[in-house]
């Protein structure tokens, strides 16, 4: 058996030919195989491999050798667009299933608008009814009394007449002629032309134009990013202009505002926590001018529609809604399944921070639980605050206890965080135009700190405040309001 044992050999003799004639050639240059005649026809000019001369030797060499590590860095590169294209394609389900809610819920506050205004016209249509219906009845009773004297009076001439009782027969006369010059008649037609108005219902016209328009309802915008991010101009300096007098004599504490929010150019609402308070400031005058006393202390409050807010009630574990227009009034409450701190709004959603348990609630306005966005591994250790950033694909939350900036995706993963030796710990957050956040920071030492988008840039754009606590940005006026562990608020003028 020996003798006859079959010896394995190396062999030159290549098994991939050419695809026509079967020979063994190789062209570099093209990367192509050929024979005799495709080398001679197709490639005179290029250096050729006689593979059987080149493939000696060709498992030991450096090329054989890299070629096994650059095959897999390229499946890794594969992979890594299959996880991308994974990412991507639950990213557009998402942007999917967020633009249809957005949607309906646009159209449920078109709708809720206009059963508003409806009612509204209706409400005068049925007093203007009402008004007439009271004058029509006012003139037919009136002139029914008119009608029955006269024909009493009438009935009474005749009777004194014909038994010849002329005195009863002058004092009906001259009655007669007292009626007869009355006003009573006139008046009442007078009453009776007020009422013959008729009303016709006037359509607005610019709302009818613009329902006429081929995107009345609005469109459908395509950016890179999904969300278009309109980029504003960036603050460059923020600039102390003075304080605003938040006390008022029902306070029985010292005043700490942790929330604030700009209702209008001219107005704000602040939460003093201490005092259980709402209160409505005249940013102008820089005085309180309403307040509401509350069963709890409140912590956050986020700017509804329709004049309406959403304060969080932390002890009783309830966020309120309340509407600012008039005076200050809870329309509806209710439960979260949490210590419930910061707030935030956008399309009919609520956004709710919460400690014990550690998570964040999207919501809706009656209190419906949408999504819960938490975390097997505790992530946070004291989220006070939260955010959306522009292009609403990101949370941003402040971590008090553990001195940094988070942001989150809408599925609970880390995308970015902020955290520094000299950032510590950092509350309530206001976006700027050009996506930036300002963040209060710094406790007794406080400061205000201007963090890029991205959360990888910081600068300090003022100090020395005690105890910043909230922030809110009035557009129109380019002021930042500060609520402090103070019963004054800080002004700063935007630049």
């Amino acid at each position: 058996m020996d003798k006859h044992a079959v010896i394995k050999k190396e062999s030159d003799e290549c098994t991939e030919k050419c695809q026509v004639h079967k020979k063994e050639f190789f062209c570099p240059k093209h990367e192509a195989l050929g024979c005799n005649d495709c080398i001679v026809l197709d490639h005179r000019a290029c250096g050729i491999d006689y593979i059987p001369d080149k493939c000696a030797g060709i498992g030991d060499s450096s090329e054989f050798r890299e070629i096994p590590r650059e095959l897999d860095q390229k499946v890794n590169e594969v992979e890594d667009v299959i996880k991308l294209a994974s990412c991507r394609e639950n990213e557009l389900d998402s942007c999917h299933d967020r633009l249809l809610k957005e949607i309906i819920m646009f159209r449920k506050e078109i709708n809720d608008r206009l059963d508003q205004l409806q009612k509204q016209m209706q409400t005068k249509a049925d007093k203007k009814k009402t008004t007439d219906k009271q004058t029509i009845n006012k003139v037919l009773g009136t002139c029914t009394t008119i009608s029955s004297d006269i024909k009493q009076l009438q009935s009474r001439l005749q009777d004194y007449k014909a038994s010849q009782q002329n005195g009863q027969l002058y004092i009906t006369v001259k009655q007669a002629k007292s009626k007869l010059k009355s006003e009573e008649i006139k008046e009442a037609e007078r009453s009776l032309e007020k009422t013959n108005m008729q009303y016709t219902f006037e359509q607005n016209q610019d709302l009818e134009n613009m329902l006429s328009r081929q995107n009345a309802f609005g469109k459908l915008t395509h950016s890179s990013s999904l969300v278009t991010i309109k980029q504003g101009k960036p603050v460059e300096k923020l600039t102390n202009t003075g304080n605003i007098n938040i006390t008022t004599k029902s306070d029985w504490k010292g005043c700490w505002i942790t929330g604030c929010a700009v209702l209008s150019s001219k107005k704000l609402v602040a939460a003093d926590n201490k005092n259980k308070k709402l209160k409505v400031v005249d940013i102008k005058k820089k005085a309180v001018i309403e307040e509401k006393t509350l069963s709890s202390q409140p912590w956050d409050i986020a700017v509804m529609p329709q004049d309406h807010i959403a304060v969080t009630m932390p002890e009783k574990k309830e966020v309120f809604i309340i509407t600012t227009a008039g005076e200050l009034s809870i329309i509806r409450k209710f439960p979260v399944k949490g210590e419930c701190r910061g707030i935030d709004y956008h399309q009919g959603h609520l956004y709710v921070v919460c400690m014990n348990p550690k998570c964040i609630f999207i919501i809706d306005t009656q209190g419906n639980i949408i999504k819960t966005i938490s975390r097997d591994k505790e992530i946070f250790s004291a989220p006070n605050y939260l955010l959306l950033s522009k292009d609403l694909r990101h949370i941003f939350i402040s971590d008090f206890d553990s001195h940094r900036v988070v942001s989150i995706t809408l599925q609970g993963d880390i995308s970015a965080e902020y955290k520094n030796k000299d950032f510590k710990f950092p509350v309530r957050m206001v976006m700027l135009d050009d996506g930036s956040l300002l963040v209060c920071c710094g406790w007794a030492n406080g400061s205000i700190r201007r963090i890029s988008g991205d959360l990888k840039q910081c600068q300090t754009m003022t100090d020395d405040l005690s105890y910043p606590m909230s922030t809110c940005y009035n557009r129109d006026q380019h002021e930042v309001y500060v609520g402090c562990f103070s019963n004054q608020m800080i002004v700063l003028g935007v630049k």
